[in-house]
């Protein structure tokens, strides 16, 4: 068999193709799934037996574990689940995997979801050219979703075919005399085969192969099944390459779970397949040690049993899992990846008092992040590396993004309180929140509006020369005090709100607005800078002015809930 280095670039453009896949999926998923979807995964998710009945189901409909860890994957780089969620998903998905072996051993199919990727590319092409924002993105999630698959595919075709030639693997029989040696060895050509071939069921099928051709007997045909368990963790792992920390550490926790049910398995690896072999002889079947006919079903057998058996053992331990796979992978200091829901759930909670204390401190974690994107146009505008002011300036988009779809998620939720029986000071409250998070929502806006700015600058060769530098500083020194005192007063309770020091920045922030407005017409009669240049500075002093009135917006609605 011969594979040349046009195959091997194959191989690799099927690898983009995939990521690339992945990567369309996710953006075009954080651009149209908004709160409906996003509820819908949290309900089948919200505990983790609920979350391991999904993974199965999901698992068994598209016959591939590979495939729902991938979509798992994309949906926490999307933030439409969080790492706890998507563990359940994840053991689920082990188990639901199963049910390809048992097709295989019965009724010897699979189906291909990637038959039906041209098809889906072909329905989502109207959808591209619509007028409609919305319909454009959900055709490029399907574009992506069809490409997952056909780079999927291309990768299984695209390695040494070893199913169609198991030949190359007859070598093999000189090394099953090896004691655990042999289990350990299988275990881990097992773990290859599923990394290069990118498929377990096929693994599994060329397992079949070898058992059939009498090269390995049952216990070392199970070793190689468990050694597919790890192996298809791979899959996952490519995906969260293109992900954001979430998404890397989701794909970890399955690398870390299917590892664990691994070494436990060895330790009682010989017993347990001899029961197995118990088990079917008992029921009349044929001993999978005296007949390799019987092989396919013995295996099934064990790769059911083992999976059910790790999750039941590990689905108590999620909690635990999170917390290994946080301090592995930690947050990094400028990761902007932990701005999402962190209070409010799928339902309300017992007491609509509870409901609007947890929507309190959503919008805490809120206005703390309007703050740190404000921290992230400060730094723009004194970024010179070109690569590092791009992935800054997509950090910004990506928070104003988010904060639409916040603003939108904390206000359905109040609006679900506010149908609750609430005393008069409770209704105050749901007025109040639903402004100040429109009010938080626009800081959001001006931010976003503000990097803009500076990108129009930068794509122009604008360069502001150290005076004006300086009296900008001064200005966003001010405002970021102004945010800072909006966050000690939403933290405060109504009767401590120190609103007359939120006066008294905003006071001095517009007259500083007015200081400056003057010098500029000064400076643009006088020639002093260049019409463009003035322009820019009078749009990023002009907008961090809106910026503050957002902010004393804010502590005036928690004032009033005080006052009224």
């Amino acid at each position: 068999m011969n594979y040349s280095f046009f195959d091997f670039l194959t191989l690799v453009g099927s690898l983009g193709l995939f990521l690339f896949g992945m990567k369309m999926m996710s953006e075009a998923l954080q651009r149209v799934a908004g709160s409906r979807m996003r509820n819908i995964l949290s309900s089948m998710t919200s505990n983790r037996f609920l979350g391991v009945l999904t993974g199965f189901l999901v698992t068994a409909i598209i016959q591939s574990s590979s495939a729902t860890t991938v979509m798992v994957v994309s949906f926490v780089n999307a933030g439409l689940l969080n790492l706890t969620q998507s563990i359940g998903v994840i053991m689920g998905a082990n188990i639901g995997t199963t049910v390809t072996g048992w097709i295989i051993s019965l009724l010897g199919f699979k189906v291909s979801i990637s038959a039906y990727a041209l098809p889906l590319i072909g329905v989502s092409l109207p959808l591209i050219f619509s007028k409609s924002t919305r319909r454009r993105t959900w055709g490029e999630f399907i574009i992506g979703f069809a490409l997952l698959f056909m780079g999927l595919e291309a990768l299984k075709t695209s390695v040494p075919n070893l199913k169609e030639n198991p030949e190359i693997l007859g070598f093999l029989q000189e090394y099953t005399n090896l004691g655990f040696g042999s289990v350990l060895l299988f275990l881990a050509i097992g773990t290859i085969l599923t990394i290069i071939i990118q498929s377990s069921s096929a693994t599994m099928a060329l397992t079949f192969v070898m058992c059939n051709q009498g090269w390995i007997p049952f216990s070392l045909a199970a070793a190689m099944i468990m050694g597919e368990n790890i192996g298809t963790t791979i899959t996952a792992n490519i995906a969260a390459a293109v992900g954001n920390t979430s998404a890397k550490r989701a794909a970890f926790v399955h690398f870390m779970f299917n590892m664990l049910g691994v070494i436990w398995m060895l330790i009682v690896f010989h017993p347990f397949v001899n029961t197995i072999d118990s088990i079917v002889t008992k029921h009349g079947g044929i001993s999978p040690s005296a007949d390799p006919a019987a092989i396919p079903i013995a295996l099934s057998i064990f790769h059911t049993s083992f999976n059910v058996i790790n999750v039941l053992l590990f689905v108590w331990f999620v909690p635990v899992f999170k917390t290994i796979v946080e301090k592995i992978i930690p947050l990094r200091d400028d990761d902007g990846e932990d701005f999402r829901l962190q209070y409010i759930t799928t339902g309300l909670l017992s007491t609509p008092e509870l409901s609007l204390f947890q929507a309190r401190k959503e919008v805490q974690f809120f206005a703390k992040h309007t703050k740190k994107m404000f921290g992230f146009v400060r730094k723009l505008i004194n970024t010179k590396d070109d690569a590092k002011f791009t992935k800054l300036f997509a950090k910004i988009e990506k928070y104003e993004r988010i904060s639409d779809e916040v603003e939108v998620e904390i206000a359905n939720y109040i609006s679900m309180i506010n149908q609750a029986k609430l005393s008069d000071t409770g209704r105050r409250q749901v007025r109040s929140i639903m402004k100040l998070v429109s009010d938080l929502e626009s800081i959001g806006d001006s931010n976003y509006n503000l990097a803009r700015t500076i990108n129009r600058m930068r794509e122009r060769n604008i360069k502001f020369s150290p005076d004006i530098l300086k009296k900008l500083e001064l200005m966003f020194d001010l405002v970021e005090e102004a945010l800072e005192i909006m966050i000690d007063n939403l933290n405060e309770d109504s009767e401590n709100i120190n609103f007359r020091k939120a006066q008294e920045i905003e006071t001095e922030i517009n007259s500083y607005r007015n200081q400056l407005k003057v010098e500029h017409l000064e400076n643009l009669k006088n020639e002093v800078y260049k019409y463009d240049t003035g322009i820019i500075f009078n749009d990023l002093f002009s907008e961090s002015e809106k910026l503050a009135d957002y902010v004393i917006n804010v502590s005036e609605a928690l004032y009033e809930v005080h006052n009224s």
